[in-house]
């Protein structure tokens, strides 16, 4: 059988990349790179929260917006939200909330946020002590205290999780989300940082109805990426660019349009010049299931 002869309209593509890492440098030359390759949403991140330069935020914002791009996420470094040193905990903190400040100045539709790690190794790496009570506990705290900057500025926060991480289950994630309780504190879905066995990888569409199910209220972005088993003596899963992995991406962008109809699935983690292809993968395999891009 063929294509379908309708599509299904779904949801908008973005990209994290493409954009210099200081926003002083976007250009109209930078949305224009993200529309040649198909496009339309990005993010931009924010080294240095607390002396960010407002003109240049703005400036950066309304370049992208005049060359067909949303900011769709500020993307800022700040300590650990989790660190059980109190005062790198506080800077944390303070780092996230002028970051709320930051988004509002960007025009971006939300501020990403890590949960973090204790090891010493960095925010996505695994620790013995990452889901103990105390470190959830910290990690609730500490976005109760942030989400109100973002309650503030009329900008959500997007939190992720990952198996890595405090936020290891749909279910932690969920409950986590729960405790916060704020309408400023929403999800990002990114089903892919949650598989984490062989069983998973291959029944990776149950990974993804699972976050869904019990995470769905809360989503308003997507992160989207591919996942592969590699030849080894030992169970090796490694993000693998978009098209050569295993992960079922039609159920993932049904799932999503269902929750965010308007939303924008951004493509991430591959250089620059490996978008293009993971696109044109993306595209075939939604074409295929009858599903367009929104315009």
């Amino acid at each position: 059988m063929g294509r379908p002869h309708t599509l299904e309209a779904l949801v908008r593509p973005g990209v994290v990349g493409y954009v210099p890492a200081d926003p002083a440098r976007i250009t109209p030359e930078t949305a224009g790179a993200i529309r040649s390759h198909g496009f339309v949403g990005t993010t931009v991140r924010i080294l240095a929260p607390l002396e960010a330069d407002a003109e240049a935020l703005k400036k950066a914002g309304q370049t992208l917006r005049d060359g067909g791009v949303e900011v769709v996420q500020c993307n800022p470094q700040y300590e650990l939200l989790v660190d059980p040193i109190e005062s790198r905990r506080q800077l944390g903190i303070r780092q996230l909330q002028a970051a709320a400040g930051c988004a509002r100045l960007l025009g971006a539709h939300n501020t990403y946020v890590r949960p973090g790690s204790l090891s010493p190794a960095g925010p996505w790496k695994p620790h013995p002590e990452n889901t103990r009570l105390r470190t959830i506990e910290r990690l609730v705290d500490s976005l109760r205290q942030v989400v109100k900057a973002g309650e503030d500025e009329g900008v959500p926060f997007a939190l992720q999780g990952a198996d890595c991480s405090p936020l290891d289950t749909s279910e932690r994630i969920r409950d986590v989300l729960e405790a916060v309780g704020s309408p400023a504190l929403r999800f990002n879905a990114d089903p892919v940082n949650l598989v984490g066995s062989l069983e998973e990888l291959y029944d990776n569409a149950a990974v993804t109805n699972r976050l869904f199910d019990l995470c769905g209220p809360w989503i308003i972005c997507a992160h989207v990426k591919d996942v592969m088993y590699l030849e080894s003596l030992t169970v090796r899963l490694e993000e693998v660019p978009l098209g050569e992995g295993l992960f079922d991406q039609v159920t993932y962008a049904r799932r999503f349009k269902e929750r965010c109809p308007d939303g924008y699935f951004m493509l991430e983690h591959l250089q620059d010049d490996q978008y293009p292809l993971a696109k044109a993968n993306l595209d075939g395999m939604l074409a295929t299931a009858g599903i367009a891009w929104s315009s």
